[in-house]
Order: C-alpha cells, then structure tokens, then sequence
C-alpha cells in the first residue's frame, strides 16, 4: 500500500547508489550512514549512477516496500554531490515534481548586463 505522502518525511540519497541492492541493503545503508528511524514509515529515496532507475524504501506496519520505477528514456534529475551524513528533505510536492521529471533543483542562469540597450 503507497503511504500518505504528504504526512511523511522524505529522505533522498544524493549521488549514484548501487541499484543492485534491494530492501534489507538499502535499510542497512540508511541505518549506517543517517542514523534515521527505518520504522517510522518515513520515505528514503536513491537513485542509480546512469539516474534511469529511482528506488524508494519504506516501512509499511509489517515490513519493508520497494518501490522502483525505470525509465525507458531520459533520466531524472538528480543532485550530484554526495553527502554520506546528511540526506536531502523533500516536500511531497517536490516528489512529485522528481517523478514527473522536473528538475526543481537547476536554476536559471544568471545574467549578467553592463548596460541597458
């Protein structure tokens, strides 16, 4: 059963994670590296190096759910520094806006002008 996104944490592991693991090795991972509450029900999200697999791990009442989604074309935006202490926090409009493939993180170039025309 998919969660009550909008009463829940979001955690998201930046930079590639080894899409080879599955639930217990992704719970070992955010249990080493965050020290988060695996039970709580709260969403940890990672992604793959080549950014085409998404995976989101969390704790439904009696056992973990992984969630996958792949896609066939394009990738989704991911942040690329990796940070092995701290998770990126998401808003579940944020969520939903990385699964759609919009990337919220990418800002608009700054301009620079040395006089008006």
């Amino acid at each position: 059963m998919w969660p009550e996104v909008s009463r829940l944490r979001i955690y998201l592991r930046s930079g590639p994670t080894d899409m080879r693991k599955q639930a217990y090795s992704l719970a070992a991972l955010v249990e080493q590296e965050w020290k988060s509450p695996l039970f709580s029900g709260d969403l940890f999200l990672f992604c793959g190096k080549s950014r085409r697999v998404l995976k989101i791990l969390y704790w439904d009442r009696n056992g973990f759910c992984l969630w996958t989604k792949r896609l066939e074309r394009g990738t989704f935006p991911w942040p690329r520094e990796q940070s092995a202490t701290e998770p990126v926090v998401l808003t579940a409009e944020e969520l939903s806006m990385l699964l759609e493939g919009i990337d919220f993180w990418k800002r608009f170039p700054v301009v620079q002008y040395s006089r008006l025309t």
